[in-house]
């Protein structure tokens, strides 16, 4: 008799129950035996796609994250990259228990693993423990997040996924085996005589290891290898085979703001014409809770107290360049007209008194987006902040437990795993639908999402680990928001705004003020209309930071155009461009924009920062200051801007600082040369060439599509 998975599995569970359920007696007389076996890959390395590798263990579930896929690969880009010839680690092993599914994998010495998705805690993982669950209030270095990914890449070149739903988690080097033999003699020497001594003997890098990794409940799983030969090349792989990176619309990359959840519908386009007024760049106006009629759950319908008449809002936000962005979660309400549609297309545990839709149902996914498309995009809006759609257990038990059952098949543990990315889906098939572009928010997402036009943000506020969060982000194709809120102190304020305007998604959040933040930062006072004496001050300050994001736009529209050609990640660590170089394996709070850019922002506590730049000349960004690489840098708190570096020989376009993107002036860019010219700077679209500018001779040559509207007004030599 054949058996699919999800039969096996059972079949299995039935069997470890069998072995489980004696009599009192018999337990007493002996240990219930641990049903185990073990297994290898069926047959080894099977090779997949250029450069990538399967080998399968035992009988893997139906529900995976490869399984449930909704992107393709993008075959032509793997095509084009350099092909290994054979795959650079053996094929693992592992056994099968009553527990679950355990992988085995080799570790070498000195290896060390990054990636897991978005940590906030560390940005090396050797000799940790990682728990890929679904957590959206992470607050120690065990590898929860709301979007934990089962994917790590090492500086030995290589990367590996396992294909799972499950919670899985990862040892990192430091488990081992029983010793088996006995030894004629202790060294007084291996006595440890204090806890410093005694942890650093758990793991010592120098020694070779393994990767151990338990999937729980499953009886097998599939487990992918991503060839180098470079970390890079390994997670360029990686973002190709889960579909390419993303492209945003231009409107995206510009400034964002958020207003109050308490706005009423009045008050925000004069709030918006303010920022016209007084010059404050701003191409994305978000509405939070305030807007819906009922929004814990949610209704998914216009207030008709605070929003009674959205089509002339949306006209007003519309007629002043804006795109708007609308807050929401998926629990649905019972006063939504989704309700009766979901009822039966959602699980047995609800959230918040509402619905929780089972997504990982197509048809389900179809009744979702449909009602989105036909009430909100087609009005009008742009995207979406889905919040609240990881999970949050520790903090009021909001979300829906593990235990919970949905009717694709997918318990709660796997419905978490998957949520995210699947809800997003539900969305972005109605914006492809329309063949319109979105750019989005969402608090949770997982495994393959790169070419998914959506970023995460948080709850959470640390400004470092919001940092350490967007350099880890690169490893497992996934985009992060520091975002702005209010902020202790003006310098704090200023610097996290630096931070977010070199960022994937540069955003104040003011769903708590009612006033922009550098009205007043103390939040009673800002809700109160208290204003600080002299705010426009400030206010000229963060103005000048928003115009440095408008300048960058055309950059960051050329590093996402190759993220999705080729997957290199836009924003990343340093170490993966330099694998190399000691120095830079552990920096976690600087990063890499584009092929030339280089962030190493400033915080509020801090007197001053070390930094060691790469091989190579570097210049000051702002200064054209020549700079030697692989030397340590100390800078110090007084400098007023963000300190940013690019590459010497940099050809670095900057557009003019107008209030939206839409602005035709805005692609009439100035140009800056910093060294010998030697790199040049390209923009696509689509892989089609838009703008070509070259340094020859003494002379900026320019090359521009009419149809891009491109120009180069003006170029001006870096100081060296």
């Amino acid at each position: 008799m054949k058996m699919n998975r999800r039969q096996l599995g059972k079949s299995l569970a039935g069997t470890v129950a069998a072995t489980l359920m004696g009599t009192t007696d018999d337990l007493k007389a002996s240990v219930v035996p641990v049903l185990q076996h073990r297994v290898t890959a069926s047959n080894g390395w099977e090779e997949v796609l250029p450069g990538i590798w399967k080998a399968t263990l035992g009988q893997p579930e139906d529900i995976t994250v490869i399984s449930e896929r909704l992107v393709p690969p993008k075959r032509d880009a793997l095509k084009r990259m350099a092909q290994p010839k054979q795959p650079p680690i053996p094929p693992p092993t592992g056994t099968v228990t009553d527990r679950g599914t355990t992988v085995d994998l080799p570790l070498a010495a000195q290896e060390e693993l990054y990636g897991f998705g978005l940590q906030f805690f560390s940005l090396k993982n050797r000799g940790k423990k990682r728990v890929m669950r679904v957590n959206a209030d992470p607050h120690q270095d065990t590898g929860e997040s709301h979007a934990p990914v089962p994917f790590y890449v090492t500086n030995h070149g290589y990367g590996i996924l396992i294909d799972t739903a499950r919670y899985a988690t990862f040892y990192c080097g430091e488990a081992r085996d029983k010793p088996e033999k006995t030894m004629a003699a202790v060294s007084s020497g291996d006595v440890a005589t204090s806890t410093e001594t005694l942890y650093s003997k758990v793991l010592e890098p120098s020694q070779s290891s393994r990767v151990l990794v338990e999937v729980p409940s499953a009886s097998g799983v599939d487990v992918y290898l991503f060839a180098g030969p470079t970390m890079l090349e390994a997670v360029r792989r990686y973002n190709l085979f889960s579909g390419g990176g993303v492209v945003p619309p231009k409107w995206g990359l510009g400034f964002w703001y958020r207003v109050s959840g308490n706005l009423r519908q009045e008050a925000v386009t004069p709030l918006m014409k303010e920022f016209r007024a007084r010059r404050i760049p701003c191409d994305v106006m978000g509405l939070e809770p305030g807007w819906q009629q009922h929004s814990y759950s949610c209704s998914f319908t216009w207030s008709q107290d605070r929003f009674p008449d959205p089509t002339t809002l949306i006209k007003e936000i519309k007629a002043l360049d804006l795109h708007i962005n609308l807050w929401e979660h998926a629990f649905t309400h019972p006063s939504s007209p989704l309700f009766p549609s979901l009822v039966k297309l959602s699980g047995d545990k609800g959230v918040w008194g509402g619905l929780v839709p089972d997504f990982g149902d197509p048809g389900t996914r179809q009744v979702f987006g449909d009602y989105h498309g036909k009430t909100f995009v087609d009005l009008g809006i742009d995207g979406f902040k889905l919040d609240e759609c990881d999970n949050s257990d520790y903090t009021g038990c909001w979300s829906f437990p593990e235990l919970s059952r949905f009717p694709s098949g997918a318990d709660g543990e796997q419905m978490h795993s998957l949520f995210g990315l699947r809800y997003q889906a539900a969305l972005w098939a109605q914006f492809k639908q329309r063949n319109r572009p979105t750019y989005s928010l969402v608090r949770s997402s997982g495994a393959l999402a790169a070419p998914y036009p959506f970023v995460l943000y948080s709850d959470l506020y640390d400004h470092r680990q919001f940092v350490r969060a967007l350099v880890n982000s690169g490893f497992s194709g996934l985009l992060w928001c520091p975002e702005v809120r209010d902020a202790r102190s003006e310098e704090d304020l200023l610097r996290r705004l630096q931070t977010v305007v070199f960022s994937p998604l540069a955003m104040i959040n003011g769903w708590y003020i009612a006033n922009p933040p550098w009205k007043q930062m103390d939040r009673k006072k800002n809700n109160a209309n208290d204003l600080a004496r002299g705010w426009e001050t400030l206010e000229a300050k963060c103005r000048e930071i928003i115009g440095w994001r408008m300048q960058i736009v055309p950059y960051l529209q050329s590093a996402f155009e190759r993220y999705a050609a080729d997957g290199t990640p836009p924003f990343r660590a340093l170490t993966l461009d330099w694998p190399d170089t000691p120095g830079l394996s552990g920096i976690d709070d600087a990063w890499m924009v584009g092929d030339r850019m280089l962030v190493a922002p400033l915080f509020a506590d801090e007197a001053v920062r070390t930094l060691v730049l790469p091989p190579g000349d570097w210049h000051n960004f702002w200064t054209g200051a020549r700079l030697v690489g692989g030397k340590e840098l100390q800078i110090l708190a007084t400098e007023t801007k963000i300190p940013v570096f690019v590459k010497t020989g940099s050809i670095m376009p900057l557009a003019p600082i107008t209030n939206s993107v839409a602005d035709p002036f805005s692609r009439q860019l100035s140009v800056k040369i910093y060294g010998d010219g030697s790199l040049p700077f390209e923009l696509t679209e689509n892989g089609a060439p838009l703008l070509s500018v070259h340094w020859k001779d003494g002379t900026v040559e320019v090359e521009a599509n009419p149809v891009g509207g491109y120009s180069v007004a003006d170029w001006s030599m870096a100081v060296s």
